[in-house]
């Protein structure tokens, strides 16, 4: 792209480095790369999460036809020959998710020391691999992964829970296979790529506790049926780290957010910008990281002067939405609502905004994008931006704008982007 387009025609710019992004983390890519040669034997493929679907898929464009059985998110799925795909519910579990767990499970009963699994592991599978421990039912399950979802929570202490709420998760799917050899091939959706959060670490031992689980319940205000209070009370079955049920497992992240940053900034740099990398794992509740994003670009604006290269400003992580209102939003939508609103048609700044998974909290879009004149074109169809954010709208108000990022599954998840682009004055 010659340098002068990305000034010249910004949302195609920020599109195409959104689009990037997403490229660079696409498993027929990342895959092959980390496949060791296909060991002798027999060989179990399992997996769960947004990407596990296209991970089969090269994992069998590799290796040949290979038995097995993952769980994706209904939409996700790929035409594979012999690894079964399983649509489910996602981000709230659903019986259909409930079920193939069990499958996936009496499928590693009787494994022995030298049978292989190959477990493909992406965000989304929180929700996707679903086996409630102690008592619980899987509507309490779903109430409570609804209301973590509405509080605000970090990705960390939603994990946290549904851990040890779990039969499956923190090394317990893991310790099921043993003695089998296991690879774990993830791609992550969370901030510092830490392998026991990813998914909820269903391969990887965790240090966290019963009674953390509980007080970020607690914290959040959210309610703690009989039911998850006795499991909550005792040991869950969580695995520590260095747990021998855990000795044959190799645990290995394949893709992750700052190598997509990475690949936008390269293309972004390509095309005469000058790039800030804001971070990888950046948290916290979008509106507030868009008041603060949007005065930093509004600093470098006032500090540019004309003949000046573009400025891009790119991040990554996992923004949250704590939710006040009925709106149909979600944090890459609100961000940009916010940020939109805190820039307040500041000239020559446009932003980007999406989840590289396609999907922004439970709309089936990814984002959206904002312009210096968002605020006016919105103002002329009678729609107030403020009264929309307040009531977690976001998606809505970019709809009515024409302004939505709407890309379809992208098959992979490396968590939110968002780019700034900050022109310079014009001459004279």
């Amino acid at each position: 792209m010659p340098p002068s387009e990305a000034t010249e025609d910004p949302d195609r710019f920020l599109r195409e480095l959104f689009a990037r992004a997403v490229e660079r983390a696409d498993p027929m890519l990342c895959v092959p790369a980390a496949l060791p040669q296909k060991p002798p034997g027999r060989v179990l493929v399992i997996g769960a999460g947004k990407a596990s679907a296209r991970m089969a898929e090269a994992v069998e464009q590799s290796w040949g036809d290979v038995e097995g059985l993952v769980i994706t998110r209904y939409g996700h799925a790929r035409p594979t020959r012999k690894i079964e795909i399983v649509e489910a519910g996602h981000p709230v579990p659903d019986p259909a998710g409930s079920a193939a767990t069990a499958r996936i499970l009496s499928r590693l009963k009787g494994l022995g020391p030298d049978d292989f699994v190959l477990a493909l592991i992406s965000g989304g599978g929180s929700a996707l691999l679903v086996q409630p421990g102690g008592d619980i039912t899987l509507e309490q399950k779903q109430a409570i992964n609804s209301a973590l979802l509405a509080s605000g929570a970090t990705i960390s202490e939603m994990n946290t829970v549904r851990k040890h709420l779990s039969r499956v998760k923190g090394g317990q799917l893991a310790a099921m296979a043993h003695p089998a050899r296991m690879l774990a091939l993830m791609i992550s959706d969370v901030p510092g790529d830490d392998p026991a959060i990813i998914a909820s670490g269903p391969t990887v031992g965790d240090r966290s506790t019963p009674a953390q689980a509980r007080a970020i319940l607690e914290e959040r205000g959210i309610e703690i049926p009989a039911a998850v209070a006795a499991v909550l009370a005792g040991a869950t079955g969580v695995l520590p780290p260095g747990a021998a049920q855990l000795s044959n497992v190799v645990n290995r992240v394949i893709a992750a957010p700052a190598q997509s940053l990475q690949a936008a900034a390269e293309m972004a740099t390509g095309a005469g910008c000058r790039v800030e990398i804001l971070g990888d794992a950046i948290e916290g509740e979008a509106r507030q990281l868009a008041q603060a994003q949007a005065a930093m670009a509004m600093k470098i604006a006032d500090d540019m002067a004309p003949g000046d290269r573009p400025v891009v400003l790119l991040s990554g992580g996992e923004c949250t939405v704590t939710r006040h209102g009925d709106g149909v939003g979600g944090p890459n939508a609100e961000f940009c609502l916010a940020l939109a609103l805190a820039l307040n048609a500041a000239p020559g700044i446009h932003a980007i905004a999406g989840d590289t998974d396609g999907v922004d909290g439970a709309a089936e879009v990814a984002g959206a994008i904002v312009r210096p004149d968002t605020l006016r074109r919105a103002a002329r169809l009678g729609i107030d931006a403020g009264k929309m954010l307040g009531r977690n709208d976001a998606h809505s108000f970019f709809a009515a704008l024409g302004d939505q990022v709407v890309t379809g599954p992208t098959l992979t998840n490396v968590n939110d982007f968002r780019a700034i682009l900050i022109a310079p004055p014009a001459e004279g």
